[in-house]
């Protein structure tokens, strides 16, 4: 079986993701908004569902607890005195009937556990080349749609 579904680990993609939201801070509105668009750009070009997780326990009162973006992402804020740790553990072994969950997060022991829980997982660092190279590759296909396209278009008559 491959992956069913992408667990991230929201704020720990952020810290090493600072060029995502230039000039915002990572724990904010923005940032967080920054992310989710761009994993809604994974989301689609993988075809593979993501759940990102946020630590919500110092979060602002009017932060929202869940929600599904118009994106089909799933964003999950944790609540006071739980991780975002906890809840990737808790749906990794839920989900195990159903197939491997692949976390990304950069807390080695979180990795480890996701993995022993019968998961896969890796870094941010790795992840951020995936969705580039997933992104690039998407556009290197539109890219080379365009060029048949216009060539087809501009044929003989």
């Amino acid at each position: 079986m491959g992956i069913v579904r992408v667990l991230v680990d929201g704020y720990s993609l952020l810290h090493h993701w600072p060029e995502l939201a230039p000039e915002r801070k990572r724990h904010s509105f923005h940032a967080r908004d920054a992310l989710v668009a761009i994993l809604t750009q994974y989301q689609d070009s993988s075809s593979t569902p993501v759940t990102v997780i946020f630590d919500g326990g110092g979060a602002p009162p009017d932060t929202p607890k869940n929600e599904t973006t118009p994106g089909g992402i799933e964003v999950l804020f944790s609540k006071k005195g739980q991780t975002a740790d906890q809840i990737i553990e808790r749906v990794a072994y839920l989900m195990k009937p159903y197939g491997e969950v692949l976390a990304v997060t950069n807390d080695y022991a979180e990795r480890e556990t996701v993995i022993s829980l019968g998961g896969s997982a890796c870094s941010c660092e790795n992840f951020i080349r995936m969705i580039h190279d997933e992104i690039e590759r998407i556009q290197n296909g539109l890219k080379e749609f365009n060029q048949r396209e216009r060539k087809d278009f501009r044929g003989p008559r």
